[in-house]
């Protein structure tokens, strides 16, 4: 459940420390390390629901993702690496697994397909032409839906290029995940 809780919360990524600001013209930004805690729900048809949460650092750049998944304590339980044509999971305990995008790599270890690849752009409020966008009075994102998933904004600042502190991914009520925001950066 760890690894599955991890690898989750790497793939859908309240209250919150000061966040530095983003550029006004979110849609410019493509580069960016965050750290985030979270908290993650599954819940299986006819089964009970099942949380985990913890520590997530991640890196997003024109090369691609790396994100490392950490449990509360900080105790590393798994690195993924996603770049075009190849997605790696690394375990604490040392197990490698491959594959040739992160939708399938999801799936093979979890057993569902998950959006891991749409991941930064959600967080930037970005969606594609089969998506919707609602904005909050500050012309900020508020919701998004896409391809099944809807993802809530919430911000710790009323500025107008406030960066989101906490975004909740949910997909039909059988996973949810939150995240908290405690620091955010471009990269160069």
């Amino acid at each position: 459940m760890r690894l599955l809780s991890a690898l989750l919360a790497a793939a859908l990524l309240a209250g919150c420390a000061a966040v530095p600001k983003l550029p006004p013209e979110r849609s410019r930004l493509r580069d960016f390390a965050l750290e985030a805690r979270f908290a993650l729900r599954v819940t299986p048809p006819d089964r009970a629901p099942r949380s985990s949460g913890g520590l997530l650092s991640w890196e997003h750049d024109g090369r691609g993702d790396r994100l490392l998944l950490s449990s509360p304590l900080g105790i590393g339980l798994a690195e993924i690496d996603m770049a075009p044509g190849l997605a790696r999971l690394r375990t604490a305990d040392g197990r490698r697994i491959e594959s040739a995008d992160p939708e399938s790599l999801t799936e093979e270890v979890t057993g569902q397909r998950l959006p891991v690849g749409r991941l930064s752009d959600w967080l930037l409020g970005r969606t594609t032409a089969g998506g919707t966008l609602e904005r909050d009075a500050a012309g900020r994102p508020a919701r998004l839906n896409e391809a099944g998933w809807q993802i809530d904004y919430a911000y710790a600042d009323a500025a107008p290029d406030a960066p989101p502190s906490a975004l909740t991914l949910n997909r039909a009520g059988e996973i949810e995940l939150k995240l908290r925001i405690e620091s955010w950066r471009e990269l160069p």
